[in-house]
């Protein structure tokens, strides 16, 4: 069922690729894989349930039950970004194919010297990054194999998980970039819930615990210190890393 959605996915997303690639010409294009939690994927009224599992062809208490297993209490830190597709492969792929298949279509079709770079998100141990940057060349490369074009493309991942930054190095063997996700490593390293700190941040301020929003201007001390390990230790291994 999953693989049959997705394939009606991915000529969608192949379309939203072609048009970046247009509209950005021979600029370099970042583009992060899917990285929201799994249960914005999910329906949660009533009516939507019974709408989808009409759709679906599917008695409306088993989704219900589906919609129940699937949810989690803390999502911004649970099934979502690269865990997602450590356990769903088959999402990230389709996604690849998607971008393959656009990068093909504009090189060829419309001459566009194209520079795509696939970041993967949330990645927090080297074996994480390992797996799927393997799962993206391999892809990659049997597209534009079978196309018979060569288009260089960068692999690499978003720095947002304190892990990755304590271990930039080894993640640093499998990446061609770092870009920062600051969101997440603020709320992972400050255990602030970016949706939840608006509640105090206000006193924090005031007390002078944090002259500013840590979700507005960038916790430099702490946060930043982190980035800099990450930075430090990934160009130890890799002096040419690209970073954003």
């Amino acid at each position: 069922d999953r693989l049959e959605a997705l394939s009606e996915l991915q000529p969608i997303q192949k379309g939203d690729f072609i048009g970046i690639f247009e509209a950005m010409g021979s600029r370099p294009v970042t583009i992060r894989l899917l990285d929201p939690p799994l249960h914005e994927f999910l329906p949660h009224e009533k009516e939507d349930i019974v709408e989808l599992a009409e759709a679906m062809h599917m008695p409306v208490d088993r989704l219900e039950e589906i919609v129940h297993t699937l949810s989690e209490f803390n999502p911004m830190l649970g099934h979502r970004g690269c865990r997602l597709a450590i356990t769903y492969p088959e999402i990230y792929a389709m996604q690849c194919r998607a971008i393959f298949e656009a990068i093909v279509h504009v090189a060829k079709e419309e001459k566009i010297d194209v520079h795509p770079e696939i970041m993967i998100p949330l990645v927090g141990h080297d074996k994480e990054l390992l797996i799927l940057a393997d799962m993206v060349k391999e892809i990659g490369n049997d597209i534009l194999k079978e196309a018979g074009i060569d288009v260089p493309y960068k692999v690499g991942t978003m720095i947002e998980v304190p892990r990755a930054a304590l271990t930039a190095d080894e993640i640093a063997e499998h990446a061609d970039f770092f870009s920062f996700g600051t969101n997440d490593l603020t709320q992972m390293t400050l255990g602030f819930s970016r949706d939840d700190a608006g509640k105090f941040i206000g006193e924090y301020k005031q007390k002078d615990i944090f002259q500013k929003d840590p979700f507005e201007s960038i916790d430099q001390v702490g946060v930043g210190k982190l980035m800099k390990i990450a930075v430090d230790l990934g160009r130890q291994k890799k002096p040419g890393l690209k970073i954003g």
